[in-house]
Protein backbone atom coordinates (compact mmCIF):
# COMPACT_ATOMS: atom_id res chain seq x y z
CA UNK A 1 0.00 0.00 0.00
CA UNK A 2 1.10 3.23 -0.62
CA UNK A 3 1.88 5.57 2.48
CA UNK A 4 -0.42 8.00 3.16
CA UNK A 5 -1.56 11.21 1.13
CA UNK A 6 0.62 12.73 -2.04
CA UNK A 7 2.94 14.79 -0.17
CA UNK A 8 3.85 11.99 2.57
CA UNK A 9 4.41 9.30 -0.39
CA UNK A 10 6.75 12.43 -2.26
CA UNK A 11 8.53 13.06 1.16
CA UNK A 12 9.22 9.27 1.58
CA UNK A 13 10.80 9.30 -1.70
CA UNK A 14 13.34 12.09 -1.10
CA UNK A 15 13.97 10.75 2.21
CA UNK A 16 18.01 10.70 2.67
CA UNK A 17 18.77 11.41 -1.10
CA UNK A 18 21.85 13.23 -1.78
CA UNK A 19 20.34 15.10 -4.82
CA UNK A 20 17.31 14.96 -7.18
CA UNK A 21 17.33 15.92 -10.74
CA UNK A 22 13.92 16.94 -12.04
CA UNK A 23 11.96 16.38 -9.35
CA UNK A 24 9.13 17.55 -10.64
CA UNK A 25 8.31 15.20 -12.83
CA UNK A 26 7.62 12.58 -10.03
CA UNK A 27 6.30 15.55 -7.81
CA UNK A 28 3.49 15.70 -10.54
CA UNK A 29 2.61 11.92 -11.02
CA UNK A 30 2.34 11.44 -7.13
CA UNK A 31 -0.15 14.72 -6.89
CA UNK A 32 -2.28 13.27 -9.82
CA UNK A 33 -2.67 9.82 -7.57
CA UNK A 34 -0.31 8.25 -9.98
CA UNK A 35 2.67 5.91 -9.31
CA UNK A 36 5.74 6.77 -10.68
CA UNK A 37 7.98 4.29 -12.69
CA UNK A 38 11.45 4.29 -11.30
CA UNK A 39 14.74 2.00 -12.52
CA UNK A 40 17.70 1.50 -10.87
CA UNK A 41 20.59 -1.09 -12.53
CA UNK A 42 23.02 -2.69 -11.32
CA UNK A 43 26.15 -4.92 -13.09
CA UNK A 44 25.95 -8.58 -12.12
CA UNK A 45 29.57 -8.95 -11.49
CA UNK A 46 30.84 -8.98 -7.84
CA UNK A 47 28.74 -10.99 -5.04
CA UNK A 48 26.19 -9.20 -3.27
CA UNK A 49 26.64 -8.00 0.16
CA UNK A 50 25.27 -5.45 2.75
CA UNK A 51 26.53 -2.11 1.09
CA UNK A 52 23.37 -3.32 -0.99
CA UNK A 53 21.25 -2.47 1.69
CA UNK A 54 21.20 1.40 1.20
CA UNK A 55 19.94 1.36 -2.04
CA UNK A 56 17.87 -1.70 -1.25
CA UNK A 57 16.45 0.05 1.58
CA UNK A 58 15.80 3.26 -0.56
CA UNK A 59 14.09 1.32 -3.38
CA UNK A 60 11.60 -0.37 -0.27
CA UNK A 61 11.09 2.89 0.58
CA UNK A 62 9.79 3.82 -3.21
CA UNK A 63 7.56 0.51 -3.12
CA UNK A 64 6.28 1.57 0.14
CA UNK A 65 5.43 5.07 -1.60
CA UNK A 66 3.47 3.27 -4.45
CA UNK A 67 5.86 3.16 -7.25
CA UNK A 68 6.67 0.58 -9.65
CA UNK A 69 10.09 -0.32 -8.83
CA UNK A 70 12.45 -1.82 -12.00
CA UNK A 71 15.19 -3.78 -11.13
CA UNK A 72 17.78 -3.89 -14.36
CA UNK A 73 20.58 -7.00 -14.10
CA UNK A 74 22.52 -5.25 -16.19
CA UNK A 75 24.42 -8.60 -17.68
CA UNK A 76 25.65 -6.48 -21.40
CA UNK A 77 27.22 -3.59 -18.83
CA UNK A 78 28.87 -6.32 -16.39
CA UNK A 79 31.14 -7.36 -19.69
CA UNK A 80 31.38 -4.66 -21.09
CA UNK A 81 33.35 -2.71 -18.40
CA UNK A 82 36.65 -3.91 -18.83
CA UNK A 83 35.50 -7.39 -18.49
CA UNK A 84 34.60 -7.33 -15.30
CA UNK A 85 33.35 -11.53 -15.33
CA UNK A 86 33.91 -13.57 -17.87
CA UNK A 87 30.86 -14.04 -20.15
CA UNK A 88 30.45 -17.34 -18.96
CA UNK A 89 29.49 -16.92 -15.20
CA UNK A 90 27.33 -13.71 -16.20
CA UNK A 91 24.01 -15.56 -16.78
CA UNK A 92 24.43 -17.50 -13.23
CA UNK A 93 25.40 -13.99 -11.39
CA UNK A 94 22.08 -12.55 -12.97
CA UNK A 95 19.97 -15.11 -11.67
CA UNK A 96 22.24 -15.22 -7.68
CA UNK A 97 21.30 -11.49 -8.05
CA UNK A 98 17.32 -12.32 -8.78
CA UNK A 99 17.23 -14.04 -5.74
CA UNK A 100 19.03 -11.96 -3.51
CA UNK A 101 17.51 -8.80 -4.56
CA UNK A 102 13.48 -9.72 -4.59
CA UNK A 103 13.92 -11.94 -1.25
CA UNK A 104 16.01 -8.66 -0.27
CA UNK A 105 13.38 -6.57 -0.56
CA UNK A 106 10.46 -8.90 1.18
CA UNK A 107 12.91 -9.07 4.32
CA UNK A 108 12.25 -5.51 5.35
CA UNK A 109 8.39 -5.90 5.15
CA UNK A 110 7.26 -4.07 1.90
CA UNK A 111 5.16 -5.49 -0.90
CA UNK A 112 6.87 -6.69 -4.12
CA UNK A 113 3.41 -6.41 -6.15
CA UNK A 114 4.89 -3.55 -8.06
CA UNK A 115 8.32 -5.24 -8.17
CA UNK A 116 9.72 -6.02 -11.36
CA UNK A 117 13.29 -7.79 -11.93
CA UNK A 118 14.56 -7.77 -15.96
CA UNK A 119 17.47 -8.70 -17.74
CA UNK A 120 19.41 -6.86 -19.69
CA UNK A 121 20.17 -9.08 -22.10
CA UNK A 122 16.11 -10.08 -23.17
CA UNK A 123 15.62 -6.46 -24.68
CA UNK A 124 19.22 -4.63 -25.54
CA UNK A 125 19.64 -7.14 -28.51
CA UNK A 126 16.55 -6.31 -30.12
CA UNK A 127 16.55 -4.53 -33.73
CA UNK A 128 14.98 -1.39 -32.18
CA UNK A 129 17.54 -0.78 -29.24
CA UNK A 130 20.60 -1.73 -31.51
CA UNK A 131 19.54 0.60 -33.99
CA UNK A 132 19.41 3.57 -31.30
CA UNK A 133 23.13 2.89 -30.14
CA UNK A 134 24.44 3.16 -33.11
CA UNK A 135 22.35 6.70 -33.65
CA UNK A 136 23.16 8.16 -29.97
CA UNK A 137 26.91 6.58 -30.84
CA UNK A 138 27.17 8.97 -34.39
CA UNK A 139 26.12 11.95 -32.16
CA UNK A 140 27.75 11.25 -28.97
CA UNK A 141 31.78 12.31 -29.27
CA UNK A 142 34.52 10.35 -27.62
CA UNK A 143 35.06 12.54 -25.15
CA UNK A 144 31.40 13.25 -23.82
CA UNK A 145 31.34 9.33 -23.67
CA UNK A 146 34.25 8.90 -21.40
CA UNK A 147 33.07 11.75 -19.48
CA UNK A 148 30.03 10.46 -18.35
CA UNK A 149 31.38 6.95 -17.64
CA UNK A 150 34.24 8.52 -15.70
CA UNK A 151 33.13 7.41 -12.03
CA UNK A 152 31.76 3.99 -12.83
CA UNK A 153 33.51 2.69 -15.37
CA UNK A 154 37.08 1.06 -15.47
CA UNK A 155 39.53 3.44 -16.62
CA UNK A 156 42.59 2.19 -18.03
CA UNK A 157 45.28 3.70 -20.22
CA UNK A 158 44.49 1.15 -22.74
CA UNK A 159 40.70 0.87 -22.85
CA UNK A 160 38.71 -1.30 -24.65
CA UNK A 161 36.21 0.29 -26.87
CA UNK A 162 33.21 -1.19 -24.67
CA UNK A 163 33.85 1.16 -21.74
CA UNK A 164 32.00 3.88 -24.32
CA UNK A 165 29.22 1.95 -25.16
CA UNK A 166 28.52 1.22 -21.12
CA UNK A 167 26.92 5.25 -20.98
CA UNK A 168 25.19 4.91 -24.04
CA UNK A 169 23.68 1.95 -23.13
CA UNK A 170 22.75 3.00 -19.54
CA UNK A 171 20.73 6.27 -21.13
CA UNK A 172 18.68 4.58 -23.44
CA UNK A 173 17.96 2.06 -20.85
CA UNK A 174 15.78 5.15 -19.42
CA UNK A 175 13.15 4.84 -22.75
CA UNK A 176 12.95 1.00 -23.21
CA UNK A 177 12.00 0.27 -19.38
CA UNK A 178 9.64 2.79 -19.86
CA UNK A 179 10.13 5.09 -16.73
CA UNK A 180 10.03 8.38 -15.35
CA UNK A 181 13.43 7.95 -13.19
CA UNK A 182 16.60 6.07 -13.08
CA UNK A 183 18.13 6.02 -9.52
CA UNK A 184 21.57 5.22 -8.24
CA UNK A 185 24.61 6.61 -6.40
CA UNK A 186 26.07 10.10 -6.44
CA UNK A 187 29.06 8.65 -8.38
CA UNK A 188 26.62 8.37 -11.53
CA UNK A 189 25.71 11.91 -11.29
CA UNK A 190 27.87 13.01 -14.44
CA UNK A 191 25.94 9.95 -16.52
CA UNK A 192 22.59 11.06 -15.44
CA UNK A 193 23.59 14.76 -16.32
CA UNK A 194 24.21 13.01 -19.84
CA UNK A 195 21.05 11.40 -19.60
CA UNK A 196 19.38 14.53 -19.54
CA UNK A 197 21.34 15.66 -22.83
CA UNK A 198 21.42 12.96 -24.75
CA UNK A 199 18.05 11.14 -25.04
CA UNK A 200 16.20 14.37 -26.19
CA UNK A 201 18.32 14.39 -28.84
CA UNK A 202 17.27 11.14 -30.25
CA UNK A 203 13.53 12.69 -30.07
CA UNK A 204 12.93 10.74 -26.32
CA UNK A 205 11.50 12.71 -22.98
CA UNK A 206 13.90 13.96 -20.31
CA UNK A 207 13.75 11.92 -17.03
CA UNK A 208 14.10 12.62 -13.45
CA UNK A 209 17.20 10.80 -11.59
CA UNK A 210 17.57 10.28 -8.02
CA UNK A 211 20.46 9.75 -6.22
CA UNK A 212 21.99 8.10 -2.57
CA UNK A 213 25.20 9.69 -0.97
CA UNK A 214 28.23 7.49 -1.18
CA UNK A 215 27.78 6.34 1.99
CA UNK A 216 31.19 5.01 3.75
CA UNK A 217 31.76 1.06 4.30
CA UNK A 218 32.96 -0.74 8.14
CA UNK A 219 36.02 1.17 7.72
CA UNK A 220 35.74 4.40 6.60
CA UNK A 221 36.23 3.37 3.17
CA UNK A 222 34.06 1.82 -0.02
CA UNK A 223 32.35 -1.08 1.29
CA UNK A 224 34.04 -3.58 -1.51
CA UNK A 225 33.28 -7.39 -2.41
CA UNK A 226 36.45 -8.15 -3.71
CA UNK A 227 37.92 -7.08 0.03
CA UNK A 228 36.59 -9.53 2.86
CA UNK A 229 37.24 -7.58 5.56
CA UNK A 230 36.04 -4.43 4.21
CA UNK A 231 32.09 -5.91 3.89
CA UNK A 232 29.69 -8.42 5.62
CA UNK A 233 28.15 -10.55 3.18
CA UNK A 234 24.27 -10.95 3.05
CA UNK A 235 24.46 -14.97 3.90
CA UNK A 236 27.84 -14.33 6.93
CA UNK A 237 26.62 -16.23 9.68
CA UNK A 238 25.81 -14.55 13.14
CA UNK A 239 29.26 -14.54 14.44
CA UNK A 240 30.67 -13.52 11.83
CA UNK A 241 28.41 -10.35 11.49
CA UNK A 242 29.45 -9.58 15.01
CA UNK A 243 33.19 -10.46 14.53
CA UNK A 244 33.02 -8.03 11.65
CA UNK A 245 31.34 -5.09 13.32
CA UNK A 246 33.50 -5.33 16.19
CA UNK A 247 36.44 -4.95 14.38
CA UNK A 248 34.59 -1.93 12.37
CA UNK A 249 36.55 1.10 12.66
CA UNK A 250 34.81 4.02 14.47
CA UNK A 251 36.80 6.87 15.97
CA UNK A 252 34.89 7.81 19.45
CA UNK A 253 33.17 11.50 18.85
CA UNK A 254 34.00 11.51 15.43
CA UNK A 255 30.96 11.35 13.36
CA UNK A 256 32.18 12.36 9.11
CA UNK A 257 33.18 9.55 7.29
CA UNK A 258 31.88 6.84 10.48
CA UNK A 259 30.61 4.10 8.74
CA UNK A 260 28.74 2.65 11.95
CA UNK A 261 26.82 5.96 11.90
CA UNK A 262 25.99 5.92 7.62
CA UNK A 263 25.15 2.19 7.71
CA UNK A 264 22.49 3.64 11.46
CA UNK A 265 21.08 6.55 9.14
CA UNK A 266 20.72 4.64 5.87
CA UNK A 267 19.79 1.16 6.60
CA UNK A 268 18.76 0.56 10.31
CA UNK A 269 16.30 3.46 10.67
CA UNK A 270 14.75 3.68 7.66
CA UNK A 271 14.07 -0.24 7.83
CA UNK A 272 12.45 0.49 10.93
CA UNK A 273 10.26 2.50 9.87
CA UNK A 274 9.28 0.29 7.29
CA UNK A 275 8.66 -2.00 9.73
CA UNK A 276 6.37 0.03 11.55
CA UNK A 277 8.29 2.27 13.92
CA UNK A 278 11.43 4.18 13.44
CA UNK A 279 13.86 3.86 16.11
CA UNK A 280 17.05 2.50 17.06
CA UNK A 281 17.75 0.96 20.68
CA UNK A 282 21.37 0.92 22.87
CA UNK A 283 21.27 -1.08 26.01
CA UNK A 284 23.37 -0.11 28.06
CA UNK A 285 22.43 -2.97 31.14
CA UNK A 286 25.96 -3.86 31.99
CA UNK A 287 26.57 0.02 33.15
CA UNK A 288 23.48 -0.46 34.66
CA UNK A 289 21.80 2.69 32.95
CA UNK A 290 18.79 2.58 30.81
CA UNK A 291 18.08 1.87 27.20
CA UNK A 292 18.56 5.02 25.16
CA UNK A 293 15.64 4.91 22.25
CA UNK A 294 16.83 7.06 19.02
CA UNK A 295 14.14 8.43 16.48
CA UNK A 296 16.66 10.03 14.03
CA UNK A 297 19.97 10.35 12.96
CA UNK A 298 20.88 13.97 14.49
CA UNK A 299 20.08 13.12 18.41
CA UNK A 300 22.50 9.64 17.82
CA UNK A 301 25.53 12.09 16.03
CA UNK A 302 25.27 14.64 19.12
CA UNK A 303 24.58 11.94 21.39
CA UNK A 304 28.19 10.43 20.15
CA UNK A 305 29.83 13.97 19.75
CA UNK A 306 29.38 14.12 23.42
CA UNK A 307 30.78 10.63 24.02
CA UNK A 308 27.11 9.86 25.27
CA UNK A 309 27.15 7.39 22.93
CA UNK A 310 30.63 5.39 22.21
CA UNK A 311 31.84 2.78 19.59
CA UNK A 312 31.45 -0.03 22.41
CA UNK A 313 27.64 0.70 22.71
CA UNK A 314 26.72 1.02 19.46
CA UNK A 315 28.70 -1.92 17.45
CA UNK A 316 26.40 -4.63 19.80
CA UNK A 317 23.27 -2.92 18.64
CA UNK A 318 23.99 -2.45 14.78
CA UNK A 319 24.81 -6.57 15.18
CA UNK A 320 21.55 -6.80 16.99
CA UNK A 321 19.63 -5.27 14.35
CA UNK A 322 21.53 -6.09 11.23
CA UNK A 323 21.35 -9.90 11.91
CA UNK A 324 17.67 -9.22 12.30
CA UNK A 325 17.50 -7.67 8.66
CA UNK A 326 19.25 -10.79 7.60
CA UNK A 327 17.72 -13.73 9.02
CA UNK A 328 14.69 -13.83 6.34
CA UNK A 329 17.23 -14.05 3.64
CA UNK A 330 19.35 -16.61 5.27
CA UNK A 331 16.10 -18.45 5.97
CA UNK A 332 15.00 -18.13 2.21
CA UNK A 333 18.63 -19.05 1.04
CA UNK A 334 18.71 -22.18 3.24
CA UNK A 335 15.43 -23.48 2.18
CA UNK A 336 15.81 -22.96 -1.95
CA UNK A 337 18.23 -25.63 -3.46
CA UNK A 338 17.90 -24.23 -6.59
CA UNK A 339 19.33 -20.96 -5.25
CA UNK A 340 22.02 -22.36 -3.20
CA UNK A 341 23.38 -24.61 -6.95
CA UNK A 342 23.26 -21.47 -8.46
CA UNK A 343 25.44 -19.76 -5.88
CA UNK A 344 28.33 -22.28 -6.46
CA UNK A 345 27.96 -21.89 -10.31
CA UNK A 346 28.06 -17.85 -9.96
CA UNK A 347 30.63 -17.61 -7.56
CA UNK A 348 32.66 -20.64 -7.50
CA UNK A 349 35.53 -21.47 -5.23
CA UNK A 350 38.82 -20.07 -6.64
CA UNK A 351 41.34 -23.39 -7.98
CA UNK A 352 43.56 -23.85 -5.93
CA UNK A 353 46.97 -23.30 -6.25
CA UNK A 354 49.73 -26.09 -7.78
CA UNK A 355 52.33 -26.57 -5.81
CA UNK A 356 55.88 -26.05 -7.42
CA UNK A 357 58.11 -28.80 -7.31
CA UNK A 358 61.47 -27.08 -6.38
CA UNK A 359 64.74 -28.66 -8.49
CA UNK A 360 66.91 -29.76 -5.30
CA UNK A 361 69.79 -30.74 -8.10
CA UNK A 362 72.57 -33.58 -7.27
CA UNK A 363 72.88 -32.20 -3.72
CA UNK A 364 76.83 -31.45 -3.65
CA UNK A 365 78.40 -28.43 -4.92
CA UNK A 366 79.97 -28.88 -8.37
CA UNK A 367 77.47 -31.57 -9.20
CA UNK A 368 75.77 -29.66 -12.15
CA UNK A 369 72.81 -30.87 -13.58
CA UNK A 370 71.06 -34.61 -13.49
CA UNK A 371 72.14 -36.37 -16.40
CA UNK A 372 69.40 -38.29 -18.97
CA UNK A 373 69.97 -41.76 -20.30
CA UNK A 374 68.16 -44.33 -22.35
CA UNK A 375 65.74 -46.58 -21.15
CA UNK A 376 64.68 -49.34 -23.51
CA UNK A 377 61.28 -49.42 -23.67
CA UNK A 378 59.27 -52.29 -25.43
CA UNK A 379 56.91 -52.02 -27.54
CA UNK A 380 53.80 -54.44 -28.90
CA UNK A 381 56.46 -56.71 -27.33
CA UNK A 382 58.98 -56.00 -30.59
CA UNK A 383 62.37 -54.25 -30.78
CA UNK A 384 62.91 -51.93 -28.21
CA UNK A 385 62.39 -48.20 -28.56
CA UNK A 386 64.44 -45.46 -26.78
CA UNK A 387 62.66 -43.10 -24.09
CA UNK A 388 65.03 -40.84 -21.57
CA UNK A 389 64.63 -40.32 -17.93
CA UNK A 390 66.16 -38.51 -15.26
CA UNK A 391 69.19 -40.20 -13.52
CA UNK A 392 68.88 -40.43 -10.00
CA UNK A 393 70.46 -37.98 -7.71
CA UNK A 394 73.72 -38.79 -6.03
CA UNK A 395 73.54 -39.96 -2.38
Amino acid sequence: MAAGNAEQRFALIKENLAEFLNEEIIKKVVDEGGHPKIYWGTATTGRPHCGYLVPAIKMAQFLAAGCELTVLLADIHGFLDNLKAPLELVMHRAEFYRYTISTLLGAVGVSTEKLKIVLGSSYQKSPEYVMDVYKMASIISEHDAKKAGAEIVKQTDNAPLSGLLYPILQVLDEQYLDVDAQFGGVDQRKLFIAAKEWLPKLGYKERAHLMNPMVPGLHGGKMSSSDPDSKIDLLDSPETVAKKIKKAHAAPQVTEDNGLLAFIEYVLLPASGLRGRKEFKVERERDGLETLVYEDIEKIREDYRNDVLTPQLIKPAITRDLNALLAPIQEAFKNNKEWQEIADKAYPPPPKKEKKVKNKGTRYPGGGKPEEKALPVRTNGDAPAEATEAAPSAQ
